[in-house]
């Protein structure tokens, strides 16, 4: 006769003891039993969040979990599916606070839907797939987002917010939180705090954007914005034929929810003639600094003086 649950939301009861009374696996994060018509699922926050994954409570209420699976992209099979079909299975879903030793139930909830997102893989890994699950509290009252990512979606009440320069948050931010920045991105940010005091110092209104697309979880971050010329830059640290093909993308993403009259690619030096050309068949332009100034392949641009190559332009010292 299978042990009736007992447990109540709260309750902390070691694991080990856990799975000798209900079943379940006794490592990992998800645990179908046999024994019982349980699965018991654990997350740990804080340690996951090192690897992008942001298991919590979100402003929608429900307890966003992600699925198992550290190589590759994760895909609906064995742990994975005995969430996605509990309901199908005739099994309750257990959620618990904790991985090791101690763990405290939190309650019982339903599979109320799922979504993609990325996460690098497993000790410090390429980018991958892993599934979410929003699960929905059957005996327990939602509680306030705890989560870095829970936090800022509660905060974002607007799909584009504009925020400061200086907030060094990146789109990796939310994706691989451990991961240091590569030195291709440290020289991006130079570039876009030196061009960020060069337009300042001309009385210019700069900043950049945090973007949250209907349906993502994930947020955009653009580079840099210039109010008053509606200007939508994007910057890379070396001037590479990945690197445009990269930022034409993030600008064509970026543009369908910012307006910008511009959108130009920062560079540290001048491209070759090719990628300039690949810019322009996208009509987006190229910055780069030169001398006390910069360069760039569109004319006209704040009082920037026209140069007789390629129609680029000069910002000078006044």
């Amino acid at each position: 006769m299978p042990a009736a649950w007992d447990l109540k939301p709260g309750q902390v009861i070691e694991r080990k003891r856990l799975h000798v009374r209900f079943g379940g696996r006794t490592q990992g994060g998800i645990g179908p039993s046999a024994k019982t018509p349980n699965v018991m699922i654990f997350t740990d926050p804080v340690a996951g969040e090192r690897y992008g994954y942001y298991d919590g409570w979100m402003p929608d209420g429900l307890f966003h979990y992600t699925g198992e699976g550290q190589y590759g992209d994760q895909r609906m099979l064995s742990g994975n599916a005995s969430i996605l079909n509990h309901r199908a299975e005739h099994r309750a879903l257990r959620l618990f606070q904790g991985a090791r030793g101690n763990v405290t139930y939190i309650g019982e909830f339903e599979v109320d839907g799922w979504y993609e997102a990325d996460a690098p893989e497993f000790a410090d890994g390429p980018l991958r797939k892993v599934l979410v699950f929003r699960l929905r509290p059957l005996d327990v009252a939602s509680q306030e987002p705890v989560t870095k990512l829970g936090r800022l979606l509660e905060d974002q009440r607007a799909k584009v917010q504009p925020i400061g320069i200086e907030q060094q948050e990146t789109e990796k931010t939310f994706v691989d939180p451990s991961r240091e920045p590569y030195e291709a991105e440290r020289r991006e940010a130079k570039l876009v705090l030196a061009l960020s005091d060069y337009l300042r110092s001309r009385g210019h209104r700069v900043g950049r954007h945090r973007i949250l697309p209907k349906g993502e979880t994930r947020p955009l971050m653009t580079d840099f914005y210039d109010e008053d010329l509606r200007l939508l830059v994007e910057a890379k640290g070396s001037v590479t034929r990945e690197n445009f093909r990269m930022a034409l993308g993030q600008l064509a993403d970026y543009g369908r929810h910012v307006e910008a009259d511009v959108r130009a690619i920062l560079v540290p030096s001048k491209p070759r003639e090719d990628l300039l050309d690949l810019a322009d068949s996208q009509n987006v332009t190229v910055i780069w600094p030169e001398g006390k100034g910069y360069k760039s392949t569109k004319a006209g641009m704040l009082d920037w003086e026209a140069d007789v190559t390629r129609s680029a332009i000069v910002v000078g010292e006044n």
